[in-house]
């Protein structure tokens, strides 16, 4: 009985294993949907719609893009993860995928268990930029100047929540220092805002920030990558500053539903890898002032874990909470 249990065991596994091959070589049999997390403009929506026609002439099936912007990206994170894991349905996600569950009360998501990563598309830096009226010429001199104020000195954001907002706040706990936040509604207003005077820092993204810089309207003092970045490779990161450790960076990747299947999730990202890497695709990007990745499931998995525990903490112990 033990015997004949064991190879009905052994004949459906080897049955599903050929079935799921057979899913991988008929997919796709129509068209993909790419949800996109934000509004059409940006960075992310960009990205998609480079990408798009490359995938579609891989896939040999249209790739629809499809905007659902909303709740900081939740509503496209919840419908992709409430979706059929069959990769007709996959989704571009920006770095609130991972924070958006530390930040809000209600979130029906979870970032690593509802998702199958495909792959890291790119990373967008910030850049620490002041008014030209604060004297500071390096990220020390400002902590210094900062501190010298007494937490009179100003910080615009991008809003609540925002990559922005996250940067100050790690840069709060690694500086020491405390200052006024003062949060707008979207980076351009806070850019303008620091333009004009009205505040005195910002972390803006480096799309936007650097425009500004070459313009001598704000001040660039260091940039929040890693390491130093090809998009403003004259600018010390924060970390090499005095503050190691310190890396904050915009990211846009793509997931799908969980228990999507290995080879769809193998074909998908073999295919948007191959994109990125397209030349036309990537100067384009690179013109941004964003970086292209392109890595491998296991490697965007890993990563989305290490940002959901990294801001979970930042966000405790700054006390953040969004209703």
């Amino acid at each position: 009985m033990k015997q004949t249990f064991f190879w009905i065991v052994a004949a459906m596994g080897g049955w599903m294993a050929c079935a799921g091959v057979a899913q991988a070589q008929d997919y796709p049999g129509r068209p993909v949907r790419m949800l996109v997390a934000v509004p059409p403009g940006g960075p992310a929506d960009t990205l998609a719609r480079l990408v798009g026609p490359h995938l579609t002439a891989a896939l040999g099936q249209t790739v629809v893009i499809d905007n659902r912007p909303g709740a900081n990206g939740g509503i496209a994170y919840e419908t992709t993860a409430r979706a059929n894991p069959d990769g007709y349905t996959f989704v571009l996600v920006a770095a609130g995928v991972a924070i958006n569950p530390s930040l809000y009360r209600n979130v029906s998501y979870h970032p690593i268990k509802d998702f199958a990563p495909i792959t890291l598309g790119i990373t967008v830096p910030n850049i620490l930029v002041v008014h030209p009226s604060v004297a500071a010429r390096s990220v020390q001199e400002l902590v210094g100047a900062i501190k010298a104020k007494q937490g009179g000195f100003s910080f615009a954001s991008a809003g609540n929540g925002t990559s922005g907002h996250l940067a100050l706040e790690q840069f709060r706990l690694s500086t020491g220092t405390t200052f006024v936040h003062v949060p707008y509604k979207g980076g351009g207003p806070a850019l303008q805002e620091t333009i004009a005077g009205q505040v005195q820092a910002l972390f803006s993204i480096a799309l936007a920030a650097t425009p500004q810089v070459k313009a001598g309207k704000v001040r660039a003092l260091a940039i929040t990558s890693a390491k130093r970045s090809p998009v403003a490779p004259e600018l010390p990161t924060v970390a090499e500053s005095g503050y190691p450790g310190f890396e904050v960076i915009g990211w846009f990747g793509w997931l799908a539903p969980a228990k999507t299947g290995k080879p769809i999730v193998e074909r998908l990202n073999r295919e948007l890898v191959r994109s990125l890497a397209n030349p036309e695709v990537k100067d384009r990007l690179l013109s941004l002032a964003t970086e292209p990745v392109g890595d491998k499931p296991e490697e965007f998995g890993h990563f989305i874990r290490s940002e959901y525990d990294k801001w979970g903490k930042v966000i405790k112990a700054a006390n953040i909470q969004i209703q």
